[in-house]
């Protein structure tokens, strides 16, 4: 079918609720988890490379992109539920799972949960490494920043703002991959409910004080589970010193930085980034997960 070949947007009924994905190729399952205000547009340039020798499955998480934004849980573990669902109502029991800022949150929240089901771990400038993030993300955490919201995004703010962040982007710069997606996430809070889920998602990882959400004291049960933490130098959001950090706890994990490359490592070089994620998929085997009570009692080094 057309539309399992070019990944275009797809639609099913899950609890309920319309969610939307993106689907395309064949071969080992790929998940791909955007961030906070994003949608499964940020994998557009990777998606099709990426099928050539993968399924690859690509949502709009709940309260993000085409799919619904109801009154309800945006926890990561509700993300985290939520995707496995999805997976298990298209057929696929294990998947590699890759997540990009807040979606690195709801990968490690996946692996956690559901373990059986996680075959490998890329985290892509990831959040829940460490409490230090953007001010603008604190910003937004505090009381009433829902009523300050209506105004950033107002449609000539919107038009203004990226057509500079496409600008930058036009002149080389490393700033405008990072504007131009940056914007297009908060361009997409236009309406009442999708500014509702994006301040109760927010609220539940980070604060004034920066991320909430720590998932440093469990990386140790990642231990034999091939992992590899992608990172930008020059990332504004969250800093590279986490993946430095994380990666340092994870034996035999891998840590792949790019060089004058801000928070959206897929988007500012996607081949580079599509031949090392096909790489690291195809040299490595996943973990029998039996030892997972042994590393539970074993506890943290």
């Amino acid at each position: 079918m057309a539309d399992e070949e070019d990944g275009v947007l797809r639609v099913v009924q899950l609890h309920g609720h319309p969610v939307s994905y993106r689907t395309a190729g064949s071969g080992p399952a790929l998940l791909l988890i955007h961030g906070i205000t994003g949608s499964s547009v940020t994998w557009g340039e990777i998606l099709p490379m990426l099928a050539e020798r993968f399924t690859v499955i690509a949502p709009d998480l709940l309260g993000h992109g085409s799919s619904a934004k109801p009154r309800g849980d945006y926890s990561l573990g509700a993300y985290a539920s939520g995707v496995r669902d999805l997976l298990a109502l298209l057929g696929h029991d294990s998947v590699t799972v890759v997540g990009h800022s807040m979606g690195g949150g709801i990968a490690m929240q996946f692996a956690y949960q559901f373990p059986q089901a996680c075959d490998r771990l890329v985290l892509v400038s990831s959040g829940g490494l460490g409490p230090e993030v953007s001010g603008v993300l604190r910003a937004a955490s505090l009381p009433g920043s829902e009523f300050v919201l209506p105004l950033v995004t107002a449609a000539p703010l919107r038009g203004a703002a990226d057509g500079f962040g496409a600008l930058l982007s036009r002149l080389g710069l490393r700033t405008g991959f990072d504007l131009e997606e940056m914007w297009r996430g908060w361009s997409s809070l236009r309406d009442r409910e999708s500014r509702a889920a994006f301040v109760h998602t927010l609220r539940t990882i980070i604060d004034v004080k920066g991320q909430r959400v720590s998932a440093m004291d469990r990386l140790y049960l990642a231990e034999g589970v091939p992992t590899m933490f992608v990172w930008g130098d020059q990332d504004p959001v969250i800093p590279v010193a986490h993946a430095h950090r994380a990666a340092a706890l994870v034996t035999g994990s891998r840590l792949e930085i790019f060089k004058g490359v801000g928070h959206f490592p897929h988007r500012a070089q996607p081949v580079r980034f599509t031949r090392l994620l096909t790489e690291f998929v195809e040299s490595t085997t996943p973990l029998a997960r039996s030892t997972l009570p042994e590393l539970l009692r074993a506890g943290p080094a």
